[in-house]
């Protein structure tokens, strides 16, 4: 993840033996194990694939943040065309607002840190019908 011209930006690999992308880059090749990987920016919109809402904290750090009352949140794979799938942190979890296939977006999303700061990731969010 880099931020580039002030937007969020995923970086992935490309392996040059297979042509495989994958994320997050790897100094081997996922596919064939092949060493020669190029880092490659990967597509800011994508679909969604498939996603579900994680409604119980995740157990352990550096997800479980002590202190802060629990939300559930939206957690799904999202597919970049011509390259790769993305697991990834979605900016909604009601299920009345997702459906498999529906135009997704990168954003970056404020996260709590266990020792009370926040951090910028990734996640993907809805487009909307306008904006696409």
């Amino acid at each position: 993840m880099d931020l580039e011209n002030g937007r969020i930006r995923l970086r992935g690999g490309r392996c040059a033996a297979c042509g495989d992308h994958h994320f997050p880059v790897g100094a081997a090749c996922p596919r064939c194990g092949a060493r020669e990987i190029s880092v490659v920016p990967l597509a800011e919109q994508g679909v969604l694939w498939s996603w579900t809402v994680q409604r119980f904290p995740p157990p352990s750090p550096p997800y479980a943040v002590a202190g802060e009352a629990f939300t559930p949140f939206g957690l799904g794979y999202v597919e970049l065309p011509d390259q790769v799938i993305v697991e990834s942190l979605l900016t909604r979890a009601d299920p009345r607002q997702l459906r498999i296939g529906m135009p997704m977006r990168l954003t970056a999303l404020e996260v709590p840190t266990e020792s009370g700061e926040t951090a910028t990731t990734f996640a993907f969010t809805p487009i909307d019908q306008g904006e696409a």
